[in-house]
């Protein structure tokens, strides 16, 4: 069976995707509540009944909402970092089945292999996700999948973890206008637009172009700002062509609306 990738929802109000394989099926980031999580997975087939695992990025809401609710599933393995594990239960009454790890630790999880490693974010310890399935043979050729939603800069050492993936979920939160425009506090503005903040438009172009004969197949822009973004905007930010075009496809993940699944 090969990797199976499906977006369910990314902006400032929640992120959550799901990942499945021939022996697994794991959320990335929960940030709706259970409840809406289970009716977006009915929508695309599939049930929280049936989920293996929770990865989480970090402990920012619009990424863990829907632990409270998926708390009820008591075998369901979550796995985070210590810091962000001790974030996420410390308001919840029900313990989650934590599997902890260190903060660039590689491991696997039945026919996964995930790697992470820190993101510059302003949460406790934010990481981002590469997923990996297959062999790397004729009959069974590795897959990679990135998951980089939230980070105000990409140091070098994120630019190589991203570089030779198939898909590529990264933030295009803010345009920098819109940001300045908005009725936010300067505080947050700042915030936002700082080293631990969140990517502009601009700087996810930036990272994009930044990058030689890339491998991806498939490019997601995600995590948009509801406030401080516009469809249009990205659009007229990534109107670009290099060399004659890039050789992946660009898709704008929208607020409220999920991706179709994706066969890698």
């Amino acid at each position: 069976m090969c990797l199976r990738f499906k977006i369910l929802g990314s902006s400032s109000q929640g992120n959550c995707a799901l990942l499945i394989t021939e022996n697994c099926r794991v959320l990335i980031d929960a940030g709706f509540s259970a409840k809406r999580i289970g009716e977006m997975l009915e929508e695309a087939g599939e049930s929280i009944d049936q989920l293996d695992a929770v990865f989480i990025t970090h402990e920012h809401s619009d990424h863990i909402a829907g632990m409270r609710g998926l708390a009820r599933y008591h075998n369901l393995p979550v796995f985070a970092n210590n810091a962000t594990a001790q974030a996420v239960q410390r308001p919840l009454k029900r313990p989650l089945k934590w599997q902890t790890f260190e903060t660039g630790a590689h491991f696997r999880f039945r026919d996964l292999a995930v790697e992470t490693f820190a993101i510059p974010h302003d949460a406790y310890d934010p990481v981002g996700f590469v997923f990996s399935h297959g062999e790397d043979d004729l009959f069974s050729p590795r897959q990679k999948v990135a998951w980089v939603t939230d980070l105000g800069y990409v140091p070098e050492m994120v630019r190589q973890k991203i570089k030779d993936v198939d898909v590529l979920v990264v933030e295009s939160n803010h345009c920098t206008q819109l940001l300045q425009q908005s009725d936010r506090p300067w505080s947050l503005k700042q915030r936002i637009s700082g080293r631990h903040g969140h990517l502009s438009n601009t700087a996810a172009r930036a990272l994009l172009e930044g990058f030689e004969n890339p491998k991806w197949k498939q490019v997601y822009l995600a995590h948009l700002s509801g406030e401080c973004n516009s469809l249009q905007a990205v659009q007229e930010t990534f109107a670009f062509t290099r060399n004659g075009g890039v050789p992946y496809a660009l898709s704008i993940v929208q607020s409220g609306c999920d991706t179709p699944f994706l066969d890698l």
